[in-house]
Order: C-alpha cells, then structure tokens, then sequence
C-alpha cells in the first residue's frame, strides 16, 4: 500500500503489519514510525478490520532498536542539534509518538515477535494487548546500557504488564533475556516455534473477530487500557454503568441475546464508526467524574 519499510496485508478482516526491513533487523526509523501511523490510521477507519497483528520480516528480528546511523532519524543520537527549549517538538521521542498512537487504536493489536525485540523493539509491542514470541524470540530494556533511560512510554505500560519489580530489574539490569523468561515475568502471553508463530497469532485474531462485536471489543479495550488508572473503583462503576446501559439498547446486544437463543454464530452489525456509547471517549470529558 504504498509503504517502505512496512508492510500492510489485509485477508479476511485481519490487518498485518510487519516490519520490513530484514537487512537492518528491522531497525525503528522516523519513516518506519511515519508509516505505522498512517497503517494505524487507515485500520481504524475500516470498520471490516477486526484485529491488527504485528510482526517482523525475516526469522531472525521482530525489531533491533532504533537505527541510529546516520540521517535514520531513529533514535536521540541521530543529530549533533542541541534543542534547549524542551517543550519544543523535536524533543517528542519518536517511540512514544508510535506508543500513544497503539494505546489509541480501536482495534485489537497482537504482536507476533518473531527475533530479537530491544529497546524500542520491545517497548513498542507494550501497548498491543496480546504478545506472542517465537522460541528464538530475546528481549531487551537495555537503556541503561546506553546511557539512556526507557522510552516510547514504557515507564507507565511495562510496570502494568509485569509488575514494578520485574519492570526494575529488566530495566536496571540492562540485560537481554530470552522467550521463556519474558513468558515467567508475564511480558508475553506464550512461546511458540518460529514456524507456528503467525498461525497462532491469527488464531487469536480469529476468534475475535468471528465470535466478538466490534462495538464491545473497542470499548472494552479502553476501559480496561484506562478504568484501571482510576483512584477508587467508582471510577469504574461510572463508565460501567454507562457502557452497559448504551451498549444494551443497540443492536449488537439484541444480536448477541438472539443468535444465543437460536444457537447460532453471531452476526453483529454494529460499526466502531458510527455506534459508539455517545460518552466515548469519556476521557476528553474535562467535567467527568
């Protein structure tokens, strides 16, 4: 569809993006970041899109960090520039712009990681909600390594995942780690060889999208992305209701009722686009409470 350094396949409402640029080991450049927008973009404008997986080209990295050779604009090594103002938006770090962008899709987004994933390569899988890892897979916080500290948001998404504990030590350490430790500390979902990796992760997306009312599935994502972040659980309660009593006068709902009384698959009709809870997103609401 028009991209350089990704690719976008769309095959029975399931979109892939995979990173590709297999010579560099799929390294994270301004452009790579660019395109995943955009893909984002398109995907939750099409309502027939059910799920998103995410993965890498070739067998050997899902994403190796951020290219930082030269004129990549990969990572905050790239330009000799000095910026004193910090609110300035060439301070933004380009991983976080593709972070927020994740924690804002409407759509199920599940990493299939295929190979190494440091630094961005991992911190950007943190906002999709289900990680899959082949056997080869190895991870990496390795900021403190470099003289860095975590990006792309992953101060606020990696202790949610696994815990400030695991979340200190992977990160304090420095140190890469392989599938089957990443699955022990709850980074990843379950490990797979190389060659089941996909199908596993279009397994997912399948039972999603065959089986889920695209309407109920975006708002459940947000709440439980966001609701949790609440200060007491009347936070919750309040979205609840709302969420519950909208959701249960639209017709998703009456669908789902009838095609379980008539045993047979669901066929919801409702569209991100257009059937919403008018209350969402109830967090741009400055007078919610």
């Amino acid at each position: 569809m028009g991209y350089s350094q990704i690719d976008l396949q769309v095959s029975e409402k399931i979109a892939t993006i995979t990173l590709n640029r297999p010579e560099k080991l799929n390294a994270y450049t301004r452009t790579m970041m660019d395109e995943m927008v955009d893909a984002m973009d398109r995907i939750d404008a099409d309502d027939d899109i059910r799920a998103v997986i995410f993965t890498g080209a070739g067998d050997r990295a899902f994403c190796a960090g951020a290219d930082l050779t030269p004129d990549t604009g990969g990572g905050p090594f790239s330009s000799d520039e000095v910026v004193e103002d910090l609110s300035d938006p060439r301070v933004r770090d380009g991983g976080g712009r593709l972070t927020l962008r994740l924690y804002q899709s409407t759509k199920p987004l599940i990493s299939a990681c295929n190979g190494v994933a440091v630094g961005v390569g991992v911190t950007m899988q943190l906002p999709m909600d289900i990680r899959l890892a082949s056997d080869n897979a190895r991870f990496g916080f390795v900021f403190a390594r470099r003289g860095i500290v975590p990006e792309a948001c992953s101060s606020w998404f990696l202790p949610k995942i696994v815990g400030i504990n695991q979340a200190l030590e992977w990160c304090m350490t420095g140190r890469i780690f392989d599938a089957q430790e990443a699955l022990r500390g709850g980074l990843v979902r379950s490990v797979h060889p190389q060659g089941e990796l996909i199908d596993a992760a279009r397994g997912l997306a399948r039972e999603i999208a065959d089986n889920t009312s695209a309407v109920s599935v975006a708002m459940t994502r947000a709440m439980l992305w966001r609701v949790p972040s609440g200060d007491h659980p009347m936070d919750a309660h309040r979205v609840d209701s709302r969420a519950i009593y909208r959701l249960s006068k639209g017709v998703d709902a009456k669908e789902g009722v009838q095609s379980f009384l008539e045993k047979r698959p669901p066929a919801f009709p409702g569209k991100v686009s257009a059937d919403m809870p008018d209350f969402y997103p109830w967090w741009e609401e400055p007078t919610y409470k």
